[in-house]
């Protein structure tokens, strides 16, 4: 049996950064995704990434069904990831009321939008109460980043952040949250069953050269 490809261990630049700050380009890549505001701990947030896992291996598992798309192939469903990000300036990891966020799936790329539809129609007749208005099948094209591996419980990424934030000012860049740049995360524990000193999560934000 042919080995499943996974994204994390062919792609390893972009999920698996090392414990200092780097800079990397981040090609387009595509993306199931359920945007939403509030706090993660929220219900909904936990029903966005229910929605996102349900769809995903809905895909993944379409050959169990006769309805395999065109170049599919095994893989393992990539990790979920977080855009974070609010109205305005002034973004702050204690106060979470205020926080927008979009949860996203990386998908293969023989997915398109009528894989995508599928899928929907799918997983909607599977589970009939679930809300499907909010979800949509995009590429997000990243660009420039600065990015690194935290590891530790999220509650401690201010720290990882600011490590971001002094390498940034080393090399002349600056963020481009003004701009419509957003706070990224990238989830490779399971909150439910690692201790929080061991999680890890990679942090990603988008930059520019600053002027001179």
């Amino acid at each position: 049996m042919s080995r499943a490809f996974d994204y994390k261990k062919e792609y390893k630049d972009l999920y698996f950064p090392g414990s200092a700050p780097m800079l990397i380009t981040v090609p387009p890549l595509q993306f199931i995704a359920v945007a939403g505001s509030g706090d993660p701990n929220s219900e909904e947030f936990q029903k966005a990434v229910g929605l996102l896992y349900g769809l995903s291996f809905t895909i993944k598992m379409s050959k169990m069904k006769g309805d395999q798309p065109e170049g599919y192939f095994e893989y393992v469903v990539p990790p979920l990831e977080g855009l974070w990000w609010i109205d305005g300036d002034g973004f702050s990891f204690a106060e979470r009321d205020n926080w927008r966020w979009e949860a996203m799936i990386r998908q293969p790329e023989f997915v398109d939008d009528t894989v995508f539809a599928w899928a929907c129609e799918q997983y909607a007749k599977k589970e009939k109460a679930a809300d499907l208005s909010r979800v949509a099948f995009k590429t997000f094209e990243e660009g420039l980043c600065v990015q690194i591996m935290h590891i530790g419980p999220y509650a401690t990424e201010p720290e990882t952040v600011a490590r971001m934030e002094s390498f940034m000012a080393e090399k002349g860049l600056i963020n481009t949250f003004t701009e419509g740049g957003k706070h990224h995360e990238i989830y490779l524990g399971d909150p439910r069953k690692a201790a929080p000193e061991k999680l890890k999560t990679v942090l990603r934000h988008p930059v520019k050269y600053a002027k001179t």
